[in-house]
């Protein structure tokens, strides 16, 4: 119990943060390709595929907290949450490349294949990401450390979310030379050997520090009765919702708002670097903001700052190609101030439960919010798919109406910035601050030394 309060080496950190890359090369091709690769490869609508993208994202959100229960009663000598991720690694690797292929079946067949497969994938990515997720709040009880933990994972997801949204379209063109079909099946295969590859490496360089109490016992019932009084939690399960609805929203409608308004669908990946250049400034600043300000206050005003300037995309002309790359290199970078913090508050929110009830349920309370993050990016997808149709956008069609463009701007601008915009505000109900925050953390070291005499 006394690495509770443990420095952890670059190598953990940055071993655990290669666990999220991996699962940003699916999550992240899903948020910004998904819906283009259904309406305009595989050959389904985008009202269809939005109504699927609600009810499988539903299901799947119910499952996290189910894998929560399962994860934190799991006992091997390995930890309860480590062994997940390494066993699963290959399912979510195949599952994700199954997930982007086009078999030769019709309209009906098609559909079925969709949902079937998308189903799964969303399964296995529970498996591996409600225990993933869970284990940051247990390699290092620190506050601080947590921040620093979450900042080298969001670094490296910034690579992924670089390959994913600069190098794609280019090794989709490549793999698939003129059959996207073939391009994205490659593409994903690339992807998936190295998720795999960087899931075992997590499993391998990390260590579960923080333990229940000796002699814990609590049921199932017992953890969802401590979430309903978990203020803290339920404040952030509604800022989840809205965080990742404004997310996904966002990222999906951008690859079309390139393709169609500006004109030229090549300049999306150049685009996107002046994004993960502001991005990964953000994530560098953000252990400093939050250890002056705490997580709170930092990522109130960043969501803040990252709806206004997400609305003023509307604003702008097709031709005002150096405004664009100007405001989404300052949206991007306060969005990423904001990358590292959802997270560790996850953990302090556990924290909060544990020092409040005696009890610790990191997998339950990390699941829970997982849920959140699950049910906000299907409303967000489907609310884009939706948007899309009620605007009459005409699939891979060389032009859109006039309408169809409006509906384009409209919903990455507009839209998604209301949805942050949303997040600030439920963070007014969000109590735990940096004096709380600091003060949980202490008496729970405490405790934990006793635990350990």
């Amino acid at each position: 119990m006394s690495g509770a309060r443990e420095r952890l080496s670059i190598t953990e950190k940055v071993g655990y943060g290669l666990g999220d890359a991996a699962c940003n090369f699916i999550f992240q091709t899903l948020m910004y390709f998904q819906l283009s690769f259904y309406t305009d490869t595989f050959g389904i609508s985008a009202a269809a595929a939005g109504t699927m993208f609600l009810v499988i994202g539903l299901g799947a959100a119910f499952f996290d907290p189910i894998m929560g229960v399962i994860a934190d009663r799991t006992k091997t000598r390995w930890g309860k949450f480590r062994p997940w991720v390494l066993a699963g690694a290959i399912p979510y690797g195949i599952m994700s490349v199954v997930a982007f292929s086009t078999p030769n079946l019709g309209p009906s067949g098609k559909l079925i294949y969709a949902w079937v497969t998308y189903t799964l994938l969303m399964a296995v990515y529970s498996v591996v990401n409600v225990p993933y997720a869970a284990l940051s709040g247990v390699i290092t009880g620190d506050p601080d450390e947590r921040t620093s933990v979450q900042s080298y994972r969001f670094v490296l997801v910034q690579g992924a979310i670089f390959i994913v949204s600069v190098l794609l379209l280019p090794m989709f063109k490549f793999f698939g030379h003129g059959d996207n079909a073939k391009g994205y099946q490659l593409t994903m295969g690339t992807l998936a050997v190295a998720s795999i590859l960087f899931l075992t490496v997590t499993f391998l360089t990390t260590k579960e520090r923080i333990q229940p109490a000796p002699g814990q016992k609590s049921s199932i019932g017992q953890d969802l009765a401590d979430l309903t009084k978990n203020g803290p939690w339920i404040a952030l399960f509604v800022v989840t919702v809205f965080y990742f609805v404004a997310l996904s929203l966002r990222n999906a409608m951008m690859v079309y708002y390139f393709k169609y308004f500006v004109g030229h669908d090549e300049l999306y990946s150049i685009f996107n670097i002046f994004s993960m250049t502001g991005a990964v400034i953000g994530i560098f600043l953000s252990p400093v903001l939050t250890k002056k300000w705490g997580k709170r206050n930092v990522l109130m005003v960043t969501m803040t700052l990252t709806g206004l300037l997400t609305g003023a995309f509307m604003l702008l002309p097709a031709q005002a190609l150096n405004a664009t790359y100007a405001i989404e290199t300052l949206r991007a970078l306060s969005f990423g101030v904001s990358s590292p913090l959802l997270w560790a508050m996850m953990a302090d929110v556990a924290d909060f439960s544990e020092w409040k009830t005696g009890r610790r349920a990191t997998a339950m309370i990390f699941a829970a919010t997982v849920f959140a993050l699950k049910a906000g990016l299907a409303l967000g997808r489907a609310l884009g798919g939706w948007l899309l149709s009620l605007f009459g956008y005409l699939p891979d069609a060389p032009q859109q109406t006039a309408q169809g463009l409006f509906g384009i701007r409209l919903t990455a601008s507009i839209v998604a910035g209301a949805a942050f915009l949303a997040v600030a505000v439920c963070l007014l109900f969000y109590s735990i601050d940096k004096k709380l925050n600091l003060t949980i953390s202490n008496e729970l070291a405490e405790r934990r030394k006793g635990f350990a005499s």
